[in-house]
């Protein structure tokens, strides 16, 4: 059975697509056979990275023209890979129905190959999260910048609340539990997952130990990319920190990538880094990273959890969008508390953020005023 790799991000910008790319390219040029899959739907370039044209045969035109997925697995010119292209005309996750979600994971865990890496779009959304707990073994990318690192602990965080929504069905004592927390958002910030598995084990005590014996399984590993200094690399030191603390998570630290210029070179000749360079800095980070996936012995969650079966709908807009908002908050806290954001790196957070948005309110100002003057001009621009 093929090993899923799924390699994310909490926000785009951090070489999400640059490590997916060159990691498959450094496993096949080790033996190990491996299908790249392009699911950053909407957004899709990671043929670009590889400088693969991405052709008819797509995800898109599989959802759509009813082909067979074997015809949308591509040969590329690099040893032992091959590549399924996204495409950027499916214009958002939430388009996926529930039925072409099941579908995609059955055929994503029946190819043959040693090794599946799925590029995932960045953000949260309910379909990345479950495409990233396809593996207990997933790959999170970050970067030292103070909302990269913000990001990446909140993708993790997600990522856990999924595997306990998934663990918890409605209707169980332990659910129910969940929901009522969930009405009271004081008590979603500072929700923390060791102090609710205590409570837990006293409401619906079966459901937990398999929470807890999944938690277990789940060891999510980290990739700073984008370090600039030695020092960088002790924020990874400290985002682990605050996973087991305030998640009763343990992750795993994959290895760090120099910030290197190299990389545009390359994605301008649409070459990837391992191939345009491989004896540079990046190129060498990337070949130790391969080194210690092939050496790590594969995990798996146990036979009864299956995403096929979790609903899409566990929650409305209004609530979603509530829960993200107070995650968010949470996160920060948790951040700040465990050491790994400073207070001085959360101030310059918000006046950099307090910038952004006055440069958005100037924007704005200019063209509602280009407005009301083509409007009163007749629309003679």
């Amino acid at each position: 059975m093929a090993q899923i790799i799924p390699i994310a991000s909490g926000k785009g910008g951090v070489g999400k697509s640059l490590l997916s790319a060159n990691l498959a390219i450094a496993l096949g040029q080790q033996g190990k056979k491996v299908v790249l899959v392009d699911l950053d739907l909407g957004a899709s370039n990671l043929h670009l990275v590889i400088g693969q044209h991405p052709g008819v045969a797509s995800l898109g035109s599989w959802f759509t023209d009813k082909i067979d997925f074997k015809d949308i697995i591509q040969p590329t010119d690099y040893d032992n890979v091959s590549f399924i292209a996204g495409d950027s005309q499916i214009p958002d996750l939430t388009s996926l129905k529930h039925v072409q979600k099941v579908k995609l994971i059955r055929n994503l865990k029946n190819i043959n190959t040693d090794y599946v890496i799925l590029d995932l779009g960045a953000g949260t959304h309910q379909f990345i999260l479950d495409m990233f707990l396809l593996s207990p073994q997933g790959i999170i990318v970050s970067a030292p910048a103070v909302t990269a690192t913000l990001n990446g602990y909140l993708f993790l965080k997600n990522a856990t609340f999924r595997l306990l929504y998934t663990t918890f069905k409605r209707g169980t004592p332990g659910r129910a539990y969940i929901d009522g927390l969930k009405k009271n958002a004081k008590s979603m910030q500072k929700l923390y997952i060791p102090q609710l598995v205590k409570e837990l084990e006293i409401q619906d005590p079966a459901a937990t130990a398999l929470f807890k014996a999944r938690m277990e399984q789940f060891r999510p590993r980290l990739v700073m990319n984008m370090i600039e200094d030695p020092k960088d690399a002790e924020r990874a030191q400290r985002i682990k920190k605050s996973c087991n603390q305030y998640l009763g998570l343990e992750i795993e630290y994959l290895g760090l990538m120099y910030r290197d210029m190299l990389q545009d070179k390359a994605l301008a000749s649409q070459l990837p880094v391992v191939v345009y360079k491989p004896q540079s800095v990046l190129g060498q980070a990337v070949y130790r990273i391969a080194d210690k996936v092939i050496a790590t012995p594969p995990r798996a969650f146990d036979a009864a959890f299956n995403l096929e079966g979790a609903s899409d709908n566990f929650q409305n807009a209004d609530e979603e969008a509530n829960e993200d908002y107070n995650i968010k908050l949470a996160g920060i806290e948790d951040l700040v508390a465990g050491g790994t954001l400073s207070i001085s790196e959360l101030a310059e957070m918000v006046k950099t953020l307090n910038y952004e948005l006055t440069q958005v309110r100037k924007e704005n100002q200019l063209l509602k005023s280009k407005l009301i003057k083509a409007a009163g001009q007749g629309f003679k621009i």
